[in-house]
């Protein structure tokens, strides 16, 4: 795929937002253009210092996937070469050289007022709901389960899109009350089904995919898959070989970068601190090893390089 030259000549797209990773960028005609970038978030505050190359992991990984799960539902993607995007894109920074392998033309899409995410093991606040209450979202578990632990079947555990502050685990009959019941079920069954061919193909490679988070929209009428797709960002990957249950598996996502701010004298509030080399160095390389060992593919061949 040959990427144009960049040019800075020309009116930039118009920007629609600007998130802790993403920007996205009114392309016309009903389109978007997705731009990941390096930046990196950990309790609702984006770090100083980029992570390098995980724009273009975040995008590798989510296109692998709208690739492998496309005969299950339809997804946002038009393309990602940037030929293909509208002329505008050009003088956006850092140009269409800027922009190959982490940016995505897609469909916009009427997005469900929920976060779809599905279980197949117990961690993070679903197994402090656990000890605490011997629940996840509301729902009774088996006694006895530790850390780590398989589910004994992936569940569907939604939670609301908060504008501030943190998204809110919330139950089924809640999601039915914020979407209808036809979306929160068809919701339901698209993101299990999904989960379940991604973790059975994650662990024939070696990876547990702990749990992870779909975005769901409307494009045409049909619920398709959106945003990011079964990323470091929105998943959690455990080694197969290093996840015993009780165990605080290691992760190829950003947990570890979690951990270490976890160790420092900060009150979670901005300016965060000053992340070393090494754990810069660490983290992109974590998000790097994943998307090589899930999808079994080289990041150096993927655009951008």
């Amino acid at each position: 795929m040959t990427v144009p030259p960049s040019s800075s000549s020309g009116t930039p797209l118009p920007l629609v937002s600007s998130g802790k990773v993403r920007e996205l960028y009114d392309a016309g005609d009903g389109r978007l253009l997705m731009v990941a970038s390096d930046r990196i978030s950990a309790f609702d505050v984006v770090m100083e210092e980029p992570i390098p190359d995980k724009g273009r992991v975040l995008t590798a990984m989510t296109v692998f996937w709208l690739e492998t799960l496309s005969d299950l539902a339809p997804n946002h993607l038009i393309s990602v070469d940037p030929a293909d995007y509208p002329a505008g894109a050009a003088a956006l920074p850092g140009g269409l050289q800027g922009l190959a392998g982490r940016s995505m033309l897609v469909h916009r899409a009427e997005m469900l007022d929920i976060e779809c995410i599905v279980r197949g093991y117990l961690a993070g606040s679903a197994y402090k709901e656990y000890e605490r209450d011997g629940t996840v979202h509301g729902m009774a578990m088996p006694a006895g389960l530790a850390h780590a632990d398989r589910l004994p079947e992936p569940i569907f555990t939604p939670s609301t899109k908060a504008t501030e502050g943190h998204d809110l685990n919330i139950g089924m009959a809640e999601a039915i009350d914020l979407v209808g019941k036809e979306a929160a079920e068809e919701a339901s069954a698209l993101c299990l089904e999904a989960y379940s061919r991604a973790a059975q193909r994650a662990e024939a490679q070696g990876i547990v995919i702990c749990d992870t988070k779909f975005e769901l929209g409307y494009i045409d009428g049909r619920l398709a898959i959106c945003d990011e797709v079964l990323t470091p960002d929105s998943s959690r990957f455990w080694p197969a070989d290093d996840c015993a249950p009780g165990s605080n598996p290691p992760s190829f996502d950003k947990q570890p970068l979690r951990d270490w701010l976890e160790a420092q004298p900060w009150d979670k509030a901005p300016p965060p601190p000053t992340l070393p080399p090494e754990v810069v160095e660490a983290t992109s390389t974590r998000y790097v090893d994943a998307y090589e060992r899930v999808c079994s593919r080289r990041l150096a061949d993927w655009l951008g390089a």
